[in-house]
């Protein structure tokens, strides 16, 4: 996909690098320096059609595929993947501003997940009995999928792995914000050599690229990570040819610090939580929920904290804010941070423009307002930057309560030296996973939002069986 210059102008199609035909061009932009580094052509409906058909006639050869065969495509894409992870990381710096110690984690998960699909593929049961019958575990179908630019390679890699190891041929639309890191995945997959047209890759806008393959008659399934406004118009488009939907959508995720939390390990927990991915991360932890009788300790800790966070280079291993993907997103920050002000927060940490010493590159300053109320805009809309609400509560039971005051529920997290209270806790709050006194995701575990947060599973053994249908079979 990439000609000199880094200069992106091809489709990943059956197989082959082919040219797009598009006259879209748009400019990539470092958005630490403001400075243009590249330029891409983005598809048009052609190229998706294209892409569709090259998955359709992939398909019925690839769903006979047997299990060791996938698991050996599977290990193939991980080892391809693992060895063009220097570039992933240069890509994810460069184009979005994710800093260093994020691109390298996020390198390393896009490898990862091929490896942890084969091992669940390896030891999956395809046929099993229920009741007289016999229950056969089938692919679905040809599977669109769509990757957001805030982590584009391992979205990429979660999503393809699942639907290779079910046997599903697939067409990949990344964000039209992501051409650089699509070109890296899209390499790595070519080097993969897997059959032609198992894996097709067409970078474009949603309006034309994603609603070609959300209602193309030939796509079966359709797997989509970003903003549930835009997930609720893809599955609009897929009633009427009835696809199966996957949507991963927003989040407003709480982290409830309970009366027994040991400050000292849970809230450098709650800020990385808050801040990962310099806050553009759909899990972000952006709601902090305090006992009201230690929130002048936990907001001196906070301002204490923040004030010792680097913002900066991405490059710099010491940087733990990068810059926003652009000067929309700049934007966006910065009216959230003066409705905090309007609607009466106290602005404990940051506040609005660029960090001292800073003068170009969309950098927004880390941002804590404390006394927030529940019905703030800052405490119910995802803002999708470093800024972090902290709540006061009376109690354990209005802690539960202002968590699940959200139309969303994609994470939560409990910070409590207590065991079964925290398991007591997670029970009732309405989020697909809450992790306790940490912030890393299991892999191998489910991983989706109920509410508006979404609809779906992926990671996993339940990541696989959203490619898989059940037919049954049963004898007289």
């Amino acid at each position: 996909m990439r000609t000199s210059g880094h200069c992106f102008d091809q489709n990943y199609i059956a197989g082959a690098f082919v040219p797009v035909t598009g006259e879209e061009r748009v400019d990539i932009v470092n958005p630490a320096t403001e400075a243009v580094v590249g330029q891409a052509r983005l598809a048009s409906r052609d190229d998706a059609r294209r892409a569709v058909e090259a998955a359709m006639r992939a398909q019925p050869a690839f769903a006979r595929t047997t299990v060791a065969e996938r698991v050996t495509l599977l290990e193939r894409l991980e080892a391809s993947t693992l060895a063009h992870a220097g570039e992933i990381l240069e890509a994810t710096i460069t184009e979005y501003g994710g800093p260093i110690a994020r691109a390298q984690w996020v390198a390393s998960y896009a490898s990862q997940c091929f490896g942890d699909a084969a091992r669940t593929l390896a030891g999956y049961a395809f046929e099993r009995r229920i009741g007289g019958s016999l229950v056969v575990m089938t692919p679905v179908g040809v599977s669109g999928l769509f990757a957001p630019w805030n982590s584009t390679a391992g979205t990429m890699a979660s999503k393809l792995a699942a639907a290779i190891a079910a046997g599903c041929a697939t067409v990949v639309k990344p964000s039209e914000l992501s051409p650089w890191q699509a070109d890296v995945m899209a390499r790595a997959i070519h080097a993969a050599d897997l059959p032609p047209g198992v894996v097709n890759v067409v970078t474009g806008r949603g309006a034309d690229v994603g609603a070609e393959i959300g209602t193309h008659p030939g796509v079966v399934k359709l797997s989509f990570t970003g903003s549930t406004q835009t997930g609720k118009l893809i599955a609009r488009g897929a009633v009427d040819t009835m696809k199966r939907v996957s949507l991963a959508l927003t989040g407003k995720s709480a982290s409830l610090l309970l009366e027994d939390a040991d400050l000292d390990a849970a809230l450098p927990l709650a800020l990385g939580a808050a801040f990962m991915n310099s806050g553009q991360a759909c899990v972000a932890g952006t709601r902090l929920l305090v006992p009201r009788g230690r929130m002048p300790e936990v907001v001196e800790r906070i301002r204490t904290a923040v004030a010792a966070l680097r913002v900066g280079d991405p490059h710099d291993p010491e940087t733990a804010i990068g810059p926003m993907v652009g000067r929309a997103q700049f934007e966006r920050v910065q009216h959230f941070i003066r409705r905090g002000l309007e609607q009466g927060a106290t602005l404990i940490a940051g506040g609005e423009g660029r960090p001292g010493g800073i003068d170009r590159g969309w950098f927004v300053r880390p941002t804590v307002f404390a006394d927030v109320r529940p019905d703030m805009d800052i405490a119910r809309e995802e803002i999708f930057g470093p800024v972090l609400s902290v709540l006061p509560v009376d109690s354990e039971e209005e802690a539960i309560a202002v968590a699940n005051d959200s139309p969303y529920g994609l994470q939560a997290y409990v910070f409590t030296t207590d065991a079964e209270r925290a398991r007591r806790v997670a029970s009732r709050l309405e989020a697909g996973t809450v992790l306790i006194n940490r912030v890393a995701p299991d892999l191998q575990a489910p991983f989706g939002g109920v509410k508006q947060s979404g609809v779906g599973r992926e990671f996993g053994l339940l990541g696989l069986e959203a490619f898989l249908e059940p037919k049954t079979i049963t004898t007289a």
